[in-house]
């Protein structure tokens, strides 16, 4: 939710990694975000479920890579 979120607020997502304890929103905008973001007209559980852990595998493992680091960043605007 917290990528989502600031994505759907045009804000600069590379220099954004999430930390445990700065959670911002509450849970009802949570679940508007994760539904609007989803694919699904009107997901079920399941389908939620699904989306946020594989969106979540998705960004751990983006966050870990080298090519989604600052130093790759300074040197491939935009990458």
């Amino acid at each position: 939710y917290q990528y989502l979120s600031r994505y759907k607020q045009n804000e600069n997502l590379d220099k954004f990694t999430f930390l445990p304890g700065t959670i911002k929103g509450t849970e009802k905008e949570c679940l508007a975000c994760l539904m609007e973001f989803c694919g699904r007209r009107d997901p079920s559980w399941t389908e939620l479920s699904n989306f946020t852990h594989f969106l979540d595998f998705q960004l751990r493992n983006c966050e870990k890579s080298v090519f989604c680091s600052s130093v790759v960043g300074q040197e491939f605007h935009g990458f």
